[in-house]
This record gives C-alpha cells, structure tokens and sequence, in this order.
C-alpha cells in the first residue's frame, strides 16, 4: 500500500501543461480520480512560448499545482534536421511556466525532464547522479541540452525562492496518443505503423533503422502518468527521479515483438548506413521503487493496448486486424 501522499491533490486546481501530449493527456486521465479540478490551456489560447500569454492564463486560472508536460519532441530525424526548435521552443516553454509558478505561488510544480538528458555512455542502469557526468548523444543533444536547463531552473527556484519543484525523468513512453509519423515519430510507433502498413500491403519485410542492437526501455503511457501522480504526491526534493521499468529490450527483438502483436510474418531488414543512437539505454529506477512505486503493465500488453488505439485512430484495414490481437 502507497504512504499516505505529503501533497494531496482532492479539491486542488492542477493545470496539465501540454494535455493533448502523449503523456499530457495521460495525466489528465490519470487525475480523473483524484476528485481535482483539471485546467488545460489549449495552444490556440495559450502560446505557452510567449511569456505574456502564459502570464495572462496563470493570473486568469490560478493553478495550485502544474504538471509541465508541454515539449517540442520527436524522435532520431526530427531532432537532427530541426535543432533550433528543439532547443529554442523548449527553452521558452519551461521557463516562460517555471518563473510564471513562481511569481503566482504555485504550490508545487513536476517538470518532466527525459532520460536522454543523461551522458551517451552513462553508466548502466543510468543513475540519476549521472547527469552531466559525460558528453551527450549527439542525435538528440539540442533536446537534452533544453530539458537539463529545464531541470537547473527548477533547482535553482527551489533553492532561492523555496519552491516546491520537482523533476521526473520519464524514460522512452509509447500508448494511447503516440505520434506515428514516421519522420518525426520515436522507434516504438514507427515500427508499429511500418508493421501493420506492411501486413495490410501484403509486403515481405520492413525496414528497422540502425543494427538493431541498441538497448532500450519502454514504459506504457498510463503507468507513466500514474508514475507521476505518484511523485507529485509523495515526492518533494531538489535531486530529479527517474521513472521507468529497469527492464531492457534490444530494437530487434522490439521490433519481432511488434510484429507479433500485429499479426505480420515477414522479414526485419536493417538499415545499418542509420544512426543506433546511445547503444544501451536504461533507468535505474531504485530510488522511485524505494518510494512504493513500480509500473504494473507489461510490454506485450501494452503493445496491444497501443495497436487497439492505432487501428481506432489511424487504420484503414481495422476490422480484420483488430480480429488478429483479440
């Protein structure tokens, strides 16, 4: 049983920065049971870059507490062709809301940081005291450069002004509301969306970038939200928190696994003349779990969970494929 939470969230008006995100919308699920009034700030309103409109929201909303969700993310491609946006827009997001919380006493605020802010030969299983210990990933280093100021921002305000900021350090997420674009998307959807295009086209293989050896570790959407609520409640320190599962997968057996819950039986062809990224990626995660936490959905099932939304969302061929994962 979870410690009764230091910070509870009933009756508190909690604003879900960035809820049409994969792990902001997430949240907003997550807190349906927590009897909170949930505020969102839609980005046709709230330009959450433009310092003047986040301050006429947070003066008009009055937020006791912010989940900072809102990034400018995508995977291996998309940070590589735009790293002025990566690095720009996600610079003035999270301080254009930090300093904002500040100055209108937001009770507690969890930025949610990523796990490639850590070195890409970081020790393995990644500790949180590895941060700034190495050099970056250079794929992904306009990214992780914005989340680790992210990060000091939060430190810094707690430290000086004595705000209750936190950060969490989400490790690679995929679910419900995924981004399956294939020139923007992270590994996790790509290879779903090449998969069931593959099965539906009656094709004989799809492409898997890189040597398939990399490791990585993937953590369902909906545990990482109720990660997250978790932390908002029971956790309030300047050091940040990793949230993940401690379990590892390489990319080709992600990718046979993919194929399986799909329902296509061709060939995996790997595209070697393309990035791997950091060749072993996964959290220690020993510090959420001495709190009370781990995450309850395995890989297999919330692959399936994924692909469901998929075919109700994306799919053109649904029936007979949502008949292969019943």
């Amino acid at each position: 049983m979870a410690p009764k939470p230091s910070y509870a969230l009933r009756n508190k008006r909690i604003w879900v920065a960035g809820h049409r995100g994969l792990v902001g919308s997430a949240i907003v699920r997550r807190l349906q049971r927590e009897g909170c009034e949930v505020l969102i700030a839609p980005r046709e309103r709230v330009d959450l870059r433009d310092a003047s409109q986040v301050e006429h929201f947070m003066r008009e909303a009055r937020p006791q507490a912010i989940f900072l969700a809102a990034a400018r993310v995508g995977g291996i491609y998309a940070n590589d062709t735009r790293p002025a946006e990566f690095i720009g827009q996600n610079l003035m997001i999270q301080t254009n809301v930090i300093d904002a919380a500040h100055r209108h006493d937001v009770e507690k605020l969890l930025f949610l940081g990523s796990s490639c802010i850590y070195p890409r030969l970081a020790p393995q299983p990644i500790p949180e005291d590895a941060l700034l210990t190495g050099p970056l990933e250079p794929t992904n280093e306009w990214y992780a450069v914005a989340k680790i100021a992210g990060i000091k921002m939060c430190q810094a305000y707690r430290r000086q002004y004595g705000c209750d900021f936190i950060s969490a350090m989400p490790t690679n997420l995929y679910g419900p509301g995924d981004n399956f674009d294939l020139m923007q998307s992270h590994v996790l959807p790509a290879l779903l969306a090449k998969a069931h295009a593959a099965k539906v086209q009656g094709a004989d293989s799809i492409e898997v970038w890189g040597t398939g050896k990399a490791l990585r570790e993937f953590l369902y959407v909906d545990d990482a939200a109720d990660g997250l609520v978790f932390l908002m409640q029971h956790y309030s320190d300047e050091p940040i928190i990793n949230l993940g599962t401690g379990t590892e997968i390489s990319i080709a057996d992600l990718a046979l696994l993919v194929c399986r819950t799909v329902g296509f039986q061709g060939q995996l062809r790997f595209d070697r003349t393309k990035p791997d990224g950091t060749p072993r990626k996964v959290m220690d995660v020993s510090r959420l779990s001495a709190l009370g936490w781990r995450p309850p959905t395995s890989l297999a099932d919330g692959l399936q969970q994924t692909y469901r939304w998929y075919l109700e969302h994306f799919a053109t061929e649904r029936r007979s494929a949502v008949a292969s994962v019943a």
